[in-house]
């Protein structure tokens, strides 16, 4: 039986998966592309109680994401965000904010892979030589490019992207295929070249 999908990446995971600097993600997240997460126990902020998941503000933590790889690897965060609210608390209590170490800041996995969507990342995640990954991506390649040139397209993406699926199942005999998203990041470029070129 295969694990579900992961929920999280820290931001380490996302620079090596999109081969970037941990700068970068904090200078997108900022932009609003995604939000940049960490997990504290409960806190005051006013008359409110807050702990759990909360949004980290990575303009207010910037030395943690220096370029040159020189900066600390903890900060104090002084304000917080809840994911469904769009103002920021004040920590309260403790007085002068909490550590919070770069290591345990996350991405939502939706959001990575919304971001690599938007960006049409599909070529560069998990890819390059020597990366090592528990699914077939080559053998994926092959198949789906002797499918358009024997049968075309199909008339939507997501048949496709079942079809490719159904590969990996039949492969494994069911045991081991991985999620649509990921197949349809793979998918995706070429299915946009090849409508471009039909239109």
């Amino acid at each position: 039986m295969a694990l579900p999908p992961r929920v999280y990446f820290t931001l380490h995971e996302a620079s090596a998966r999109w081969g970037c600097n941990i700068a970068d993600i904090a200078g997108w997240a900022d932009a609003g592309k995604f939000r940049i997460l960490t997990g504290i126990s409960a806190i005051r902020c006013g008359d409110e109680i807050v702990g759990g998941k909360v949004v980290l503000s990575p303009m207010e933590l910037m030395p943690l994401f220096r370029r040159c790889g020189t900066g600390p690897t903890e900060g104090i965060m002084r304000r917080i965000q809840m994911l469904n609210r769009p103002e920021w608390l004040l920590i309260t209590d403790p007085v002068g904010g909490i550590v919070v170490a770069v290591a345990d800041m996350m991405i939502r996995a939706e959001e990575v892979h919304a971001f690599e969507d938007e960006h049409e990342m599909g070529r560069r995640v998990a890819a390059g030589p020597g990366a090592s990954t528990s699914y077939d991506w080559e053998g994926m390649n092959i198949a789906l490019i002797l499918r358009i040139f024997d049968h075309g397209l199909p008339d939507t993406q997501a048949d496709l992207v079942a079809e490719m699926q159904e590969w990996f199942s039949d492969r494994s005999e069911g045991k081991k295929m991985p999620d649509s998203r990921s197949i349809r990041r793979r998918i995706t470029p070429i299915w946009r070249a090849l409508r471009r070129e039909e239109a």
